[in-house]
């Protein structure tokens, strides 16, 4: 069941429609408004020639671009910045990072930013039937709906959501047509050369270009979710939303070109084009759609931030998966963050058209990371056709470019919001990352072969007293042949640890949902092991339930003795005890840290706090454990000279 929606079917293309293209999908709400300046600019050449800018748009970047290549570079079926970022890291280039996490900051803005434009665009509708109506607490209250259902799944929301998406595409194609039937001279749009007249020669063209890029705001969120529904079912349902995009947006310029066309003070250019008898209809129908449009940036975002995790560029939340497919996440804390963010956005802006001067700016910027990464991988991925791949992509971030240039017209405006927004997570990411890269410079493992020795000694030493019975350190380490430096340390490095047995577990998540394994590597007999303990995705991690479980099996078939190091416990009907000891790792006092590595490490520690607590994170029970901070040197030891005054040894001499 694991793939299920990745396979091309009716249900698959029927639930891509209701997770994928919400975002992009609802866009005709607010573009034409924004490139008209609110139905200021309604002359032949602007329209036509925005509309040329608008399907083009749609077939260079949404199509070619994300469609058809981006699509194909997944990471083991997931997508996103941080997929290419994750297929390019092993060609030892350290830049591609900054690309990286500037697309990951500014995706997590647009996530602040989209869920409000789109809702309050399609609620303001309203007031076309009822003035007096108040909008924004109507759109704070689907706000804090659409957030609070995340939990159940992109699954349960996508079936739910998929019919909605069809009637609204279908709705988009009814109004399209009734339009441009009466007006079908703005077919001249499909004519390249009036999107180039309008940037070039039509006044206010290119300053509404940064209005024009609206059009395809959802790609990149489109990208994004792929680990959802599969490049199949999104490449198939492409070909038909596309059609009906364009389809519609030829509409729009159809009422705006037609014979004695004025937009009324409050009105949209989306709205103009719905029959009054059916404007109620209309609202309803605009307002689900859109918070499905915020429903697709919202998976795209957990995509994302899951990547991240995996990547080690941000510290461990709390995943969870509420379908038995591994691609369709939920992270709680990201959640009630972006929900926070945007009722943000609604307090500060309040209308939808306040809020199209935050909105793009930073997408843009995503876009032209995205252009960066993956033409270097193709670049890569195919050496005969470098030269084509070089000037296709050199081609698309000009493109980008251009609408970057045009959209930096906002700041002043309310782009300011999103440059803040970015530059804020892009700091908090890169500071992690910077501290992340300080701790590579400690030895992260040692051999086992080194290990196995001292506690063989400290096991013999009588004069060290045992302190559990089992003694289990969770570890990093994937293998047996090796131990963390820091789990060495604890062991060792201080009063050393005795044990009856000694266990190092580690955990490892299986691709499949359900089940737990697990192995046994004999490290000295009836005295230390280690155990790879592995879990489905959906199961919850009860481990020390599980190592009690693995003591009773290998106690069964002859491999323990079920009896307490204490004497005095041994006649007793009380289970034999186990202790969890979690490492906790601190930078040492001794090290020397410049101003910059001391702020690294402030941020890494307060990125932390929002992560999962130590026995949190391996799923232990916290009355159980030990949490044992570790001092560990990520730079050279500080020097400084101590000076002797004196020595006065007389009075231990006298009593000699």
């Amino acid at each position: 069941m694991s793939g299920s929606y990745h396979k091309i079917s009716f249900a698959g293309v029927l639930i891509t429609i209701g997770i994928v293209f919400g975002d992009i999908g609802t866009s005709p709400l607010y573009v034409f408004q924004a490139i008209t300046g609110q139905g200021s600019h309604l002359s032949r050449d602007f329209v036509v020639g925005g509309l040329s800018c608008v399907i083009w748009t749609l077939i260079l970047l949404a199509t070619i671009k994300y469609i058809y290549f981006a699509l194909n570079a997944d990471n083991k079926g997931e997508g996103g910045i941080f997929a290419l970022y994750a297929l390019l890291k092993e060609k030892k280039a350290k830049w591609i990072v900054i690309p990286a996490l500037i697309g990951c900051a500014t995706l997590l803005a647009d996530g602040f930013i989209t869920p409000a434009i789109s809702i309050s665009s399609a609620v303001e509708g309203i007031n076309n039937i009822n003035p007096d109506v108040p909008v924004i607490p109507i759109v704070v209250g689907i706000i804090i709906a659409l957030f609070s259902i995340q939990q159940f799944g992109t699954a349960v929301i996508g079936k739910a959501f998929g019919p909605i998406m069809v009637l609204w595409f279908g709705y988009l194609a009814y109004l399209g047509f009734i339009n441009v039937s009466k007006n079908p001279s703005v077919l001249a749009a499909f004519n390249p050369m009036e999107a180039i007249n309008f940037v070039a020669n039509v006044p206010g063209g290119f300053a509404a270009l940064g209005a024009v890029f609206l059009c395809t705001t959802g790609a990149e969120a489109l990208y994004s979710d792929l680990g959802h529904c599969g490049k199949g079912n999104i490449r198939i349902s492409w070909g038909v939303i596309a059609s009906v995009l364009v389809f519609h947006y030829l509409g729009q310029a159809a009422l705006c070109t037609s014979e004695g066309f004025s937009l009324a003070k409050g009105a949209t250019v989306f709205y103009s084009m719905v029959p009054k008898n059916q404007l109620i209809f209309a609202v309803i129908l605009a307002t689900s759609a859109t918070i499905i449009a915020s429903q697709a940036l919202i998976t795209g975002v957990f995509t994302l931030l899951n990547e991240a995790i995996k990547l080690k560029l941000w510290t461990n939340l709390k995943v969870k998966f509420p379908s038995d497919h591994q691609g369709q996440i939920y992270i709680p804390f990201i959640n009630w963050v972006l929900m926070l963010g945007c009722l943000l956005v609604i307090a500060i802006f309040k209308k939808s058209s306040a809020m199209e001067h935050t909105y793009g700016l930073a997408i843009t910027i995503d876009m032209v990371m995205t252009s960066v990464l993956l033409g270097l991988l193709l670049f890569i991925r195919n050496p005969h056709y470098r030269w084509i791949y070089s000037i296709l992509f050199l081609i698309f971030i000009l493109i980008e470019g251009v609408f970057l240039m045009s959209n930096l017209g906002k700041i002043v405006s309310g782009g300011w919001f999103t440059l803040i927004l970015a530059s804020t997570f892009f700091f908090l990411l890169f500071l992690y990352y910077k501290a992340r890269q300080l701790r590579k410079n400690i030895t992260e493992y040692l051999p086992m072969s080194a290990v196995i020795p001292l506690l063989v000694a400290v096991r013999k030493d009588p004069k060290i007293n045992f302190e559990a019975t089992n003694l289990v350190f969770p570890t990093r380490s994937p293998s047996a042949d090796k131990l963390d430096g820091t789990v060495y340390h604890s062991l060792f490095g201080k009063k050393p640890r005795k044990a009856g047995i000694t266990w190092f577990l580690h955990i490892e998540i299986l691709n499949e949902p359900w089940g737990v394994h697990y192995s046994v590597n004999e490290l000295i007999d009836g005295e230390a092991y280690y155990i790879n303990l592995q879990y489905g995705f959906k199961e919850e991690h009860r481990t020390e339930y599980m190592m009690r479980k693995i003591h009773c099996k290998m106690v069964e078939k002859g491999e323990l003795v079920n009896e307490s190091v204490f004497e005095s416990m041994r006649n007793s009907n009380i289970p034999v005890d186990f202790k969890f000891v979690v490492i906790n790792s601190r930078i040492s006092t001794d090290n020397y840290l410049t101003p910059f590595q001391q702020l690294c490490i402030r941020i890494y520690r307060f990125v932390k706090s929002t992560g999962l607590k130590p026995a949190e994170d391996f799923g232990l029970d916290k009355t159980n454990v030990e949490v044992d901070f570790i001092p560990i040197s990520v730079t050279e030891a500080i020097s400084q000279e101590v000076i002797e005054d004196y020595e006065d040894y007389s009075k231990t001499k006298r009593r000699r």
